[in-house]
């Protein structure tokens, strides 16, 4: 089996796991990795050769931009504090405890080292993490939370890592100079963000095709992150400050088919990017352990030790860390929009810390000598160590992870979901009937379509808000809708013949392919996909 090959069996089976992982209820990129783990066994399947250096650029970007998509600037704002606690905080504490730890146990292991350890399996991975939660249906707040975490620990832990590896390979560490490292990459990314975002925007606006809008979508994350990285700044927070300002500042209202061809595209290349890299996880097992050698047995206790540090300084920090945070809102009177609340809901994010792609890409990407030529100090063992926290937090946590939940008895509140939607419907139906009240003033607009066109919102509004009206307008409203429902299952009938019709005539002597695409897509935007 060749590499291409192998490459092409992975992205076939993210794609296959997906509905299988649904099925079966485990968490789709638990499967993956098992997947991977399957693959790295087998005898005939080649071991994988990509560059270490390479995992980061190719695979965080393009997921960190797609994610960020789903979020706002005024969110993250909303939920600085979470922030600095969870993605801050947090790493630095559990980057401290695990270098602690390592230095206690191997006393000859130097601190840069054992800091470039705990720096690489302190954060939890954002698309494990959200993938795995919205298996088991979380309630929005702990996914939120979940989300937010993940889009920045990354870049706390990119730094800490950075700069502890170069105290290894140059032999020298300067307390100053690391501090003035983080904040120039900090300030340094959120001005490349800002202005690439600024940037793409006034090309995506020269562009006007969607196809093209999206096509450039696809490079900005790379160029984000290639830029930063080149000038020493923070690649992922480049990227995320990148794709919130193109979502919040240069999409607009009217951008239809922008969205509609962004959103399928980033779907896919979401699904397959992250089904590779949890498979690479697992194909990965089998370097390691030949990196090792018969050694591994005699690192399975200092595996298990850095595990437990790992997944315990979690729980001591979030538990405490809820309360004094939920104590406070309410002495101020204030609540964050993403603060968990009460011991079950720390406990579901405790148990949903499971690290991913960058910890074994951090791992993976240590340099094998110092300046000098020496090789760097006990780099095999951290490779392998780094390996089983990933192992052990995503297929032990992820798979037990919905029994948890259960157990805590804490699962989405759909009636207030559905609450929600309807309330934002409501504001839809609310704008639309302002927009025709101001139309009818300023435009000659016939008394009888104004008449329908109010009718018609009327009822939609009706259908958010039954409240506001009384039993027999109600009652007559029931009858519209079954008649508005019947009306639309026979447009839905009508627009699919006329797809029919359409793909009949693409198939047709001398037919322009392109021209009959062009009108199917038409009456796609106009179909209901349900």
């Amino acid at each position: 089996m060749t590499q291409l090959i192998l490459l092409f069996c992975v992205l076939l089976a993210a794609i296959v796991s997906t509905p299988v992982a649904e099925r079966v209820g485990v968490p789709q990129p638990v499967l993956m990795t098992l997947i991977g783990i399957v693959l790295a066994v087998l005898p005939f399947v080649p071991n994988v050769t990509i560059a270490p250096d390479l995992i980061l650029p190719l695979v965080l970007p393009p997921l960190i931009y797609a994610a960020a998509q789903r979020s706002t600037t005024r969110y993250f704002r909303a939920n600085s504090r979470v922030i600095l606690l969870l993605a801050v905080f947090l790493v630095l504490v559990t980057t401290a405890a695990v270098a602690l730890a390592c230095h206690w146990i191997v006393p000859a292991l130097p601190v840069g080292a054992a800091i470039a350890l705990g720096a690489l399996v302190s954060p939890p991975d954002p698309i494990a993490a959200a993938a795995v939660a919205s298996s088991v249906g979380l309630p929005r707040r702990l996914m939120g939370i979940l989300e937010t975490e993940g889009l920045f620990n990354d870049v706390t832990a990119l730094v800490v890592y950075g700069l502890a590896v170069d105290a290894v390979v140059k032999g020298s560490f300067s307390t100053l100079e690391a501090v003035e490292r983080l904040v120039l990459s900090a300030v340094l990314a959120v001005v490349l963000g800002v202005g690439l975002g600024w940037l793409s925007g006034k090309v995506m606006g020269l562009l006007h095709d969607p196809t093209l809008q999206v096509a450039l979508s696809l490079l900005v994350p790379f160029a984000a992150y290639i830029l930063a990285d080149e000038l020493h700044g923070s690649g992922m927070l480049a990227v995320l400050v990148c794709s919130l300002w193109i979502n919040d500042q240069t999409v607009g209202a009217d951008d239809v088919g922008y969205r509609l061809v962004g959103e399928a595209f980033w779907d896919v290349v979401e699904l397959l990017i992250s089904g590779m890299a949890f498979g690479l996880i697992g194909l990965e097992l089998a370097s390691v352990l030949s990196t090792v050698g018969r050694h591994w047995t005699s690192m399975i206790g200092d595996a298990a030790l850095v595990i437990v540090v790992v997944v315990g300084v979690r729980l001591l920090w979030l538990l405490p860390g809820a309360w004094v945070t939920h104590s406070w809102d309410r002495a101020r009177g204030v609540r964050e929009e993403a603060a968990p609340i009460g011991w079950r809901e720390s406990v579901v994010l405790w148990w949903s810390g499971m690290r991913g792609v960058a910890s074994v890409a951090l791992a993976l990407a240590l340099p094998y000598t110092v300046d000098g030529g020496g090789a760097f100090p006990q780099r095999s063992e951290i490779v392998f160590v780094a390996f089983c926290v990933v192992l052990f937090t995503l297929l032990v946590q992820g798979l037990t992870l919905p029994a948890v939940v259960r157990r805590l008895g804490l699962s989405r509140d759909q009636d207030a979901e559905d609450a929600a939607e309807r309330q934002l419907w409501y504001r839809v139906s609310k704008a639309g009937l302002r927009r025709l009240k101001e139309l009818a003033a300023a435009e000659e607009i016939p008394d009888d379509l104004v008449d329908r066109l109010k009718q018609r919102q009327t009822d939609r509004l009706a259908r958010h808000r039954p409240d506001m009206y009384d039993e027999e307008q109600q009652r007559e409203l029931r009858e519209r809708v079954s008649r508005v429902k019947q009306f639309a299952e026979v447009e839905q009938a009508m627009l699919a013949a006329g797809r029919q019709e359409m793909q009949v005539a693409r198939m047709e002597p001398g037919a322009d392919p392109e021209l009959v695409d062009r009108v199917i897509r038409k009456l796609d935007l106009r179909s209901n996909p349900r």
